[in-house]
């Protein structure tokens, strides 16, 4: 029997009603937190910063589970392709409504893109082949001859470059689009635009499930298929798993980490902003220790150096949160005096997620010489534009 289940990010839903195994896997996807009601009703909150649709398995049971964030799908998509180099992934799901879930748009948006590019022709490159040939071809591999032959001539272990279309970006490509194919929520529509990349990728080799993604590096010649590329190798890792603590539960779909989500997208954004400025951005710098021994490590999410400084003048943390008022979070003030004390900073740069208005707040906090924190929140239910303003802004203040 399947159960279908849905959730908004952070918002409880009670009354649930579920056997015990039902609700046994769902608490070992970890995904949501389900706690027990009575008359065998269960309350289900999505408050672990996750959204996504995901079919869950294990033992006969099956779940599907979709939890739409709180945020508008296209707001989402917007930030999840800014971080991933500027892809313009929003403007591919203009006919998908806005209230859709998240994979559906995901889908549609890669179906479109793949269509467009491969509407172009194929790409084709070189791959690297070794084998036992009866014929020399290539080059030799003198020392797999030895070792296998014992002198003799033929066949041939051999070396040789083929000009195909079974290259990395093609195999994330078919990959990519199977698995969407397979995936529960993906419209017909979409379907059918996903099954026309499989006919023109006829001939190109699937990746095996849970080996790493090829590499592939952008180039003047695959500049078309950057898009899809970068939105294939999003779904694939945010694709199936499985548990260690359990080998029959098995979860696919698309599930994405918001607040890494969010972070990812303002230290991006922050760093371009600041380059624009000169100097440059460390992200996630591990270069700084709390302690002489080297044992308590930082790593605040962005770090700034203009041109010609001896060390930083700016740090910034970003937080997937509600900002407080004139009280601040207690210990992402700690977090920010930890940073600013090691770094030998007057002034630091908190980032949230949402809170009372966008005007920064200030923290003056205790010691000699006192630090800053400037508290910052960013209005995401906004157009691209705008959000990207209210970062030149931030920008502007880590700056100076």
């Amino acid at each position: 029997m399947t159960v279908a289940l849905r959730l908004t990010e952070h918002r409880p839903r009670r009354g649930v009603r579920l056997t015990a195994a039902q609700a046994a896997l769902l608490t070992a996807s970890r995904l949501v937190t389900v706690t027990p009601e009575p008359e065998g009703h269960w309350c289900v909150s999505a408050d672990r910063e996750m959204v996504g649709s995901v079919r869950l398995t294990s033992r006969g049971e099956v779940i599907d589970l979709v939890i739409t964030p709180k945020l508008p799908v296209r707001r989402l998509f917007f930030l999840l392709g800014y971080a991933q180099g500027g892809m313009r992934w929003h403007q591919e799901a203009v006919d998908v409504h806005e209230n859709d879930d998240l994979l559906p748009v995901v889908a549609h948006a890669f179906a479109r893109m793949c269509e467009r590019a491969l509407g172009q022709g194929v790409l084709q490159g070189y791959r690297t082949v070794e084998e036992s040939a009866p014929v020399l071809r290539g080059r030799l591999r003198t020392t797999d001859q030895a070792r296998r032959r014992f002198g003799q001539p033929l066949p041939a272990e051999i070396r040789y470059d083929d000009h195909t279309t079974d290259i990395a970006e093609n195999r994330i490509l078919l990959t990519a689009t199977r698995k969407l194919l397979r995936t529960p929520g993906t419209r017909a529509g979409t379907r059918a635009l996903l099954r026309r990349v499989l006919i023109r990728l006829e001939g190109v080799e699937h990746l095996p499930p849970g080996q790493e993604l090829p590499v592939w590096r952008p180039s003047r010649l695959n500049t078309r298929f950057q898009g899809p590329l970068r939105l294939a190798e999003l779904v694939l890792r945010s694709g199936s798993y499985e548990f260690a603590e359990d080998r029959a539960l098995r979860a696919e779909g698309l599930v994405l980490r918001m607040w890494q989500v969010f972070e990812d997208f303002v230290t991006h954004a922050l760093a371009d902003a600041l380059r624009a400025r000169g100097g440059r951005c460390l992200l996630q710098d591990r270069r700084f220790h709390l302690d002489h021994a080297h044992t308590a490590q930082l790593r605040p999410d962005l770090v700034y150096e203009p041109p010609d400084a001896a060390g930083p003048t700016g740090v910034v943390d970003v937080k997937y949160k509600r900002a407080r008022g004139q009280g601040g979070h207690t210990g992402d003030l700690y977090q920010m005096l930890a940073y600013c004390t090691r770094l030998g900073l007057a002034e630091g740069h908190l980032v949230y997620a949402a809170g009372p208005g966008t005007t920064a707040q200030q923290h003056r906090l205790h010691g000699s010489p006192g630090v800053t924190v400037h508290q910052h929140v960013l209005d995401l239910d906004t157009d691209p534009e705008t959000l990207l303003s209210q970062i030149d802004t931030i920008a502007e203040a880590v700056r100076n």
